[in-house]
């Protein structure tokens, strides 16, 4: 499989966090556990979300998607884990939203992880994305 290059300039890195917005509350399937509260984001790329689930307001994990590629966090785990998703590959199940599937990579790949964070920061100064960050200490 080719890697591919996630090398962003400034201005793509900012371009690709001002463009993540909020979906609203009544459109996410709630969790059954009672206290898990799911906040998703959607980029205008296609393929580009972040979704959180948090309990008493930490984030207990996440899922950053961008073009092909994943970032994931577990409280259970509490390490990043990247990975890639079936979206690019083009079949009539890839093209059903609730279809994605992650392959976990085998070794982390730091590069994506560093142009997430760097995305992420881009919105530092609130706070689902501030607690994000804390999560790459």
């Amino acid at each position: 499989m080719s890697q591919q290059n996630h090398i962003l300039n400034k201005d793509e890195i900012v371009a690709l966090g001002t463009s993540l917005r909020g979906i609203e509350q009544k459109l996410l399937k709630q969790s059954q556990q009672s206290g898990i509260k799911r906040i998703w984001f959607q980029g205008e790329e296609p393929y580009f979300d972040v979704f959180f689930e948090l309990k008493n307001d930490e984030i207990i994990w996440f899922q950053f998607t961008l073009r092909g590629k994943a970032l994931s966090w577990d409280s259970r785990k509490a390490k990043l884990q990247t990975g890639t998703t079936n979206e690019l590959h083009y079949n009539d199940v890839s093209f059903y939203a609730a279809s994605k599937t992650i392959e976990n990579d085998i070794e982390t790949n730091w590069e994506f992880v560093n142009l997430v964070k760097s995305i992420l920061e881009t919105r530092a100064t609130e706070t689902i994305f501030a607690k994000a960050l804390k999560l790459f200490n």
